[in-house]
């Protein structure tokens, strides 16, 4: 499990985020944190889909952000398939039991 999380850090973008970028008619980074679980589940509408990837091809921060969000994905899909000791699973139920506590 520690080479996959190695793997998704390695991959993060140490430099400063770029500034909003819009283009004229096009979306906003902003914009493109809100959907991109639709557009990666192909659930946007087609001119939506073409506005994100026009603004995706000329931003490099969101570029990398919806390719760390992709590795992310497939890292959970192989997590699930792994076997979880039951002390493991107890210990990360009390962790986020705590940390939803925390929320409220």
């Amino acid at each position: 499990m520690g080479t996959w999380f190695r793997r998704l850090f390695a991959q993060a973008s140490p430099k400063k985020p770029q500034a909003e970028k819009t283009a004229a008619n096009g979306i906003s980074c902003q914009e493109v944190v809100e959907i991109v679980t639709d557009y990666l589940e192909n659930a946007l509408l087609p001119e939506k889909r073409v506005q994100l990837e026009e603004h995706v091809e000329g931003c490099e921060g969101c570029t990398n952000y919806i390719g760390q969000i992709r590795m992310t994905i497939g890292m959970l899909r192989n997590l699930a398939q792994e076997p979880v000791f039951p002390a493991t699973r107890e210990e990360l139920l009390q962790v986020f039991r705590q940390w939803k506590n925390s929320e409220q």
